[in-house]
């Protein structure tokens, strides 16, 4: 059960990135995929590789995602503007006037 509310946790932090340029890899798909998989494995690994069960569930472990998801969402971010300048793209940083 805490994997789903680490999942959902996950997507409700991806709904922020609204806010943020679209420089994610894959677009915000994959700004989707970050958050969700980012608080999935973020949930397990300080719950000593271990999913807790429906009656082991609290409030704490949707807390828990949040970071998992802000840590996956800045990997996805600073790989895909990397991504984008290697490939030339040009997000109109470099136009002046």
């Amino acid at each position: 059960m805490s994997l789903l509310v680490w999942v959902m946790m996950g997507i409700a932090v991806w709904h922020f990135t609204v806010f943020l340029p679209d420089r994610f890899r894959g677009g915000i798909v994959g700004a989707f995929v970050a958050g969700a998989l980012g608080a999935a494995v973020f949930g397990f690994a300080v719950n000593g590789l271990t999913v807790p069960g429906r009656q082991e569930t609290e409030l704490v472990q949707a807390f828990l995602a949040i970071p998992g998801a802000l840590i996956g969402l800045a990997i996805s971010y600073v790989w895909g503007s990397r991504f984008d300048a290697r490939a030339g793209v040009d997000h109109g940083l470099t136009h002046v006037g």
